[in-house]
């Protein structure tokens, strides 16, 4: 008989591990897989008892359960393999993470429904010569809906546990612990952060300092950029993570690769003309990526306005409208690629000279806003830019607490960005009054030289 060992042992052990974490699927599964279709023993006995459970009770096991009946109710079978069905469940509690879901349901799906089938047609020929047409029919016809899509979304009774498990976000660092703590660990899975400034208060900059932290992470990275070239983005990643100063890169060629030759991420930079394209190019690309075997673990997009609408083609539409569907689908992206998606939105001209840029300050669509699941805005005034300092001001925060205003240390030219504390503001402020004085000082000073070479040059033509 075929089975599913043509997949591999990985594949086997990941698609028991679905059956105990997504009870659709096990439901859905369980009208067409016969456990003989696993290869592997203690996988059978595993499924086998898992099986058990639901047809005598009527409900999706808890591990509690799980290990209960495990304990319990596996003493016909022989050591070697009480021990590997305990052994395997310990492991899928330690590590209930799965790569490659999707693909696991729809091929285990695929087989198996295939297999029902195949036994449907090899019944059906005696009945032939009976010519039973009608029992030949329904024979076919049950295995056909046998295993088909049958969720009908999360059963309040049914999932109970699920609502208490702790759900992984697995969050990307901010680099700033500040801005991590209050976020529960940084930018999760799924969710679509966004960046507020006027225009030139370092939006992109703040982009590339967030790609740049997932990089040190191992993580790969996808900055689409409709603004800048990919170049000029690479020459920031390039002095952010080096530290170097942006207008010495050129000079500093052969330093750069060699500190960023070790870093584990992967960064793909791909440039767009301004509202040249949709998101829908943009999953397009993303797409392409993941089949190279290249995992997308966070998308920046620069910046979400600069995108063309795909609603444009219909009459009347407005811009704000236009806007509030392309950040929808922003976030559609983020929950289909299961990354973290960051982009930023421009301010209106209100938000030129505020000191901290509220949500009302968003160019065109406020609506925008309630998509989102992280908002910041970053404020800088003239004095700000000349001290390197600014604002950053937490606007929503699905996760934790808002409405915070930070201080903030910005270096455009190393593309350095950091959240302060109180007592880094204060040791800032005294910095840069010392700069000031000093810089006071050598003027002054200037001035009295210029004054003194002035009055010996007028005596000498005097006497």
């Amino acid at each position: 008989m075929e089975n599913l060992g043509v997949f591999g042992k990985a594949f086997q052990e990941n698609l028991c591990k679905l059956l105990v974490y997504d009870r659709p699927f096990c439901d859905q599964l369980q009208e067409v897989l016969d456990v003989n279709f696993l290869e592997l023993k203690y996988l059978q006995i595993f499924t086998k008892k898992l099986f058990e459970y639901k047809n005598s009770y009527g409900k999706h096991p808890s591990n509690d359960t799980i290990n209960s009946f495990i304990n319990t109710e596996l003493q016909d079978e022989n050591e070697v393999i009480q021990k590997q069905v305990t052994d395997y469940f310990v492991k899928v509690q330690a590590f209930p993470e799965i790569q490659d879901e999707e693909y696991i349901k729809n091929k285990s799906l695929d087989f198996c429904r295939k297999q029902v089938l195949k036994r449907a047609m090899m019944k059906s020929v005696p009945l032939l010569n009976q010519c039973s047409f009608e029992e030949i029919e329904k024979l076919i016809t049950e295995a056909l809906h046998l295993g088909i899509d049958n969720n009908f979304g999360y059963d309040y009774l049914k999932d109970f546990e699920e609502r208490f498990k702790v759900k992984a976000r697995n969050p990307i660092s901010t680099g700033w612990e500040i801005i991590d703590k209050i976020t529960k660990g940084g930018l999760g899975a799924g969710e679509l952060s966004v960046v507020i400034a006027p225009t030139g208060a370092g939006k992109s900059h703040v982009l590339v300092h967030l790609g740049a932290q997932a990089l040190k992470e191992g993580k790969n990275v996808v900055h689409f950029t409709l603004e800048l070239a990919d170049t000029m983005v690479a020459r920031r990643y390039d002095a952010c993570l080096t530290g170097y100063n942006l207008d010495d890169i050129t000079n500093r060629k052969k330093d750069i690769y060699e500190k960023i030759k070790n870093i584990d991420g992967q960064l793909i930079v791909k440039e767009y003309p301004t509202k040249s394209v949709t998101t829908v190019a943009l999953k397009n690309h993303l797409e392409k990526i993941r089949q190279t075997q290249m995992e997308v673990d966070m998308i920046i997009v620069d910046y979400g306005d600069l995108l063309r609408s795909t609603i444009m083609h219909k009459k009347n539409a407005e811009k704000r409208h236009e806007l509030e569907g392309i950040y929808e689908d922003l976030r559609g992206i983020a929950q289909e690629f299961k990354c973290p998606l960051v982009t930023a939105s421009q301010t209106n001209r209100k938000g030129l000279n505020e000191e901290v840029i509220t949500m009302e300050s968003i160019s065109e669509a406020f609506n925008k806003c309630f998509v989102a699941d992280f908002i910041v805005s970053l404020s800088r005034t003239i004095k700000d830019r000349n001290c390197n300092i600014g604002r950053l001001f937490v606007a929503k925060n699905r996760n934790g607490p808002d409405a915070i205003i930070y201080s903030v240390f910005m270096d455009t030219g190393t593309v350095k960005i950091k959240v302060l504390e109180q007592d880094d503001v204060v040791k800032i402020q005294e910095k840069e009054k010392d700069r000031k004085d000093k810089k006071d000082f050598e003027a002054a000073r200037r001035v009295y030289q210029q004054m003194k070479r002035g009055t010996a040059e007028h005596d000498a033509r005097v006497d």
